[in-house]
């Protein structure tokens, strides 16, 4: 509602596609859910860092110095590329830049969505981020990124089967009785 509310900004689509959606010059709308869910997301971020730190589990998490020869091994199994099987562990090199890079995108957010709300009041920083338009484009290019992680996430969930969507929710795996037909 944000995005469309401006007819200037690319691309623009026929205008039925707006009228059925109502999304035409429905910015208040849009702002009010937009600073509506933006708590949710941030108090959930500092929740979800805050439980990370204190239960150590950022050790599985945060990339180390061979996570960039362990995710490309992922890229190259994914792509069915390599055929040796990834090696066991929580996270692979592939997830543990996924997960952390999604938690400095949600830093990024809300300092470039400071900066873009009230660039008078932290001029400071909203010129750190290069000015109120960089500001702008870093904060519209982040929520590209959202949406990229979350369809490569539920693709990769969707191609590791249930049982893995299933312990991803509840914690546990459900391992299968080899000896039974």
């Amino acid at each position: 509602m944000i995005y469309w509310a401006n007819p200037a900004y690319w691309p623009h689509l026929p205008d039925g596609f707006y009228e059925t959606l109502r999304l035409d010059g429905r910015l208040a709308d849009g702002l009010g859910l937009h600073f509506f869910f933006m708590w949710f997301f941030t108090l959930n971020g500092i929740l979800y860092v805050a439980y990370v730190l204190f239960s150590g589990e950022w050790r599985a998490i945060v990339p180390g110095l061979k996570s960039f020869r362990d995710a490309w091994h992922v890229v190259l199994h994914d792509l069915r590329i390599r055929r040796q099987p990834l090696p066991r562990a929580k996270f692979n090199g592939a997830q543990r830049f996924a997960y952390s890079g999604v938690v400095v995108m949600g830093f990024l957010s809300v300092v470039s969505g400071l900066a873009i709300y009230k660039p008078i009041q932290v001029s400071g920083l909203t010129g750190l981020l290069g000015g109120y338009e960089a500001a702008r484009l870093i904060h519209y290019l982040l929520t590209v990124g959202y949406i990229l992680f979350f369809l490569v996430h539920v693709a990769q969930v969707a191609r590791a089967g249930w049982n893995a969507a299933r312990a991803m929710v509840t914690g546990y795996e459900v391992a299968r009785d080899e000896d039974s037909p």
